[in-house]
């Protein structure tokens, strides 16, 4: 994900030292049942679309906003379906040290813009829809994140660190 202005300007006086951020991601589905995924250009894996939020932005426009800046695709949020802190810092190729919050959305694809998915941005090197039974490697934690969301019934809210790898 790009770096949000707001984070640049912390990171001057934080340097590379750890700040555990929101985080959003969007499990978007369309109407035929696939999932819309991004190869991530900062580290070259398939997983969901996600961000972090501006100051002040709802989660779930920070979704919608994501999905269409990464894949311009617009889609409308359903449900929340996991909220989990993250339990692993990621450290990034310029040292930079971050822990997320995550929130994840369950989301519906608008069915005209499911066609025009595209890589929109320089976040992703390609985008996509998948079928459930024909998903790309990923971490288990993006994997978790369709299954959760693939699902019906209430969100799932870790009640231990270790719970999602």
């Amino acid at each position: 994900m790009a770096t949000p202005d707001f984070i640049r300007d912390l990171r001057r006086s934080a340097g590379h030292q750890l700040l555990y951020l929101p985080g959003v991601s969007a499990v978007v589905f369309d109407d035929q049942g696939r999932v819309l995924l991004g190869r991530r250009a900062d580290n070259g894996r398939w997983s969901v679309i996600g961000g972090i939020p501006e100051p002040g932005e709802e989660p779930a426009d920070c979704a919608v906003r994501e999905v269409f800046e990464e894949t311009n695709v617009r889609c409308v949020p359903e449900r929340v379906v996991l909220v989990h802190g993250r339990h692993e810092p990621i450290t990034y190729p310029n040292g930079d040290i971050c822990q997320f919050m995550d929130i994840t959305f369950r989301c519906r694809a608008d069915a005209e813009a499911a066609s025009a998915v595209r890589v929109n941005d320089d976040e992703s090197l390609e985008v996509g829809w998948f079928g459930l039974d024909e998903l790309p490697t990923m971490k288990e934690y993006a994997h978790f994140r369709i299954k959760q969301a693939v699902q019906e019934g209430p969100a799932w809210f870790s009640t231990s660190p270790h719970a999602i790898s």
